[in-house]
């Protein structure tokens, strides 16, 4: 269900939701990044994201973003190796994709702000994939160009995608007596119009 928020160049709406039957849209990497917040100690809150990201959004609603696992910033260089190698384990799995079927959003979405609540997609990472519900929020500016970014965190349980080991083995290392194994997620990406 899509639920308007504010709706900026009525007088343009013909026009764009017109263009959007011919366009494909890109992720501008540059502009885009995807975030998450590791918990140590119990109580130490520390925010990473990744360098690296591809994906695009298909004329019919087909979307996809790979996030390159050995681009992790922790701002720690031995923190984003031990990450890569350990939890991760990129030598394996180098990337993580997310897709979702976005056709029914991309048909009426118009120049303005949009909510897109409980949207299905799936994320594929560590080798398994798992269905997540994502809320986010869409804005479609007067060139044609999206920016989509979460509206609420995502929380991605290490269980689910079976690297708590690796989680074992980093606490370990860095001699700490606990890391969360549930992380919350969020994304702000930006999609040029091609």
């Amino acid at each position: 269900m899509i639920k308007s928020f504010a709706i900026i160049g009525l007088s343009l709406t013909s026009l764009f939701s017109a263009s959007f039957a011919h366009a494909d849209w890109q992720l501008d990497n540059e502009h885009s990044k995807v975030s998450f917040v590791s918990i140590k100690s119990n109580s130490i809150a520390e925010a990473h994201h990744f360098k690296a990201l591809t994906g695009e959004l298909l004329e019919q609603g087909q979307f996809k973003l790979e996030i390159d696992l050995n681009s992790v910033e922790t701002l720690i260089p031995i923190r984003n190796e031990r990450m890569s190698k350990l939890l991760f384990e990129v030598a394996k799995f180098p990337a993580a994709t997310l897709s979702a079927d976005l056709s029914s959003a991309v048909k009426i979405l118009k120049p303005g702000l949009h909510l897109l609540e409980g949207k299905k997609a799936e994320l594929n990472f560590h080798g398994q994939t798992k269905t997540l519900n994502i809320d986010v929020l869409v804005t479609v500016l007067e060139n044609g160009d999206m920016t989509v970014s979460s509206f609420t965190p995502v929380i991605i349980n290490a269980a689910d995608f079976s690297v708590t080991e690796g989680i074992t083995q980093l606490q370990k290392l860095a001699g700490l007596p606990s890391i969360a194994t549930a992380v919350p997620v969020t994304f702000t990406l930006t999609l040029k119009k091609q």
